[in-house]
């Protein structure tokens, strides 16, 4: 059976973590905080979901990573070796905004009446960058283009909702396809990693937040 590890239990995480404990998936979240922090999600979610270390969440056979952008390099600096196992890259390069700051109401930010404000990153795609940080993963993205409120709603309107994903190791692609499916998404393949990362990719990704529903 393979085990499902989430880093991070903001909005992404704990609402991934929702899904799949709704469709009687089993999975391991973590945050910073500690697994204490997390009782009232999993009271909520039940024993499907299981709270842990951080470690212990990077161990699993397949890993969501559903951190904010500037705590990557600090939080997965710190894991152990990945050994070819498969990471899903959830995150997207942007900055949540303080409501209060000057950048909140910045002109120049197409972006600030959402809260965040987009990363450089030069010619890069975020999984790019996220590639760097996960030496010896297959890495996977997916999870990454949509609202995260509508992620415990993968049935809607008679169908379901579309989920794409692209990497560049096939095997890796049909796990994280299975588990797309087991939550009741429709998996769409955008391909390699470095078109699917592009294409979807939040904010400016050309089908970035575009909300598909598979009709049968």
């Amino acid at each position: 059976m393979t085990t499902i590890g989430i880093l991070g239990s903001g909005a992404l995480g704990s609402n991934v973590a929702r899904a799949l404990a709704n469709a009687g998936v089993s999975a391991m979240i973590a945050n910073s905080r500690g697994p204490q922090s997390l009782q009232a999600l999993t009271d909520e979610t039940g024993p499907l979901i299981k709270a842990v270390t951080a470690e212990e969440a990077a161990s699993a056979d397949v890993v969501l990573i559903a951190l904010r952008w500037s705590a990557l390099p600090q939080v997965l600096g710190t894991l152990p070796a990945w050994n070819n196992r498969i990471v899903i890259d959830g995150t997207n390069a942007v900055e949540f905004l303080d409501p209060q700051s000057p950048d909140a109401t910045d002109p120049s930010n197409p972006l600030a009446a959402y809260g965040i404000k987009a990363i450089d990153l030069g010619d890069k795609h975020s999984s790019e960058v996220v590639r760097g940080l996960v030496p010896g993963a297959r890495l996977v993205k997916a999870l990454n283009h949509l609202d995260v409120q509508v992620l415990t709603q993968p049935e809607i309107a008679g169908g379901q909702r579309v989920q794409f994903y692209s990497g560049d190791d096939a095997d890796a692609k049909g796990v994280v396809r299975g588990i797309l499916e087991s939550a009741g998404y429709f998996p769409v393949d955008l391909g390699a990693l470095d078109v699917g990362g592009r294409l979807a990719t939040l904010p400016f990704g050309s089908l970035a937040a575009i909300n598909f529903v598979r009709i049968p």
